[in-house]
């Protein structure tokens, strides 16, 4: 299965850590998503919904109020301002 690193950090504590297919963020200019092999990308985000679908097709909704992303070989790190886990 092809497979991305998440890596997602606060300013008080890593938040998430764990291998997942995809990941929807809220950029400046609009959600994007990103998949295996991703080109290169750095990124500012806005306050909105993180979609996670983790490597077992699950699924995971969270809120952020802004932060950046990087994307580089398949890690995708995101600073965020606030990482809160959404009812589904």
């Amino acid at each position: 299965m092809k497979e991305l690193l998440l890596e997602v950090y606060t300013p008080s504590s890593s938040a998430f850590a764990g291998k997942v297919s995809s990941v929807t963020v809220p950029g400046e200019m609009g959600n994007f998503q990103v998949l295996y092999n991703h080109a290169p990308l750095l990124s500012s985000l806005v306050e909105g919904t993180i979609k996670v679908l983790d490597i077992d097709n699950k699924l995971q909704y969270f809120k952020t109020s802004g932060g950046m992303v990087e994307v580089l070989n398949n890690r995708v790190l995101i600073l965020a301002e606030s990482f809160e886990q959404k009812e589904n």
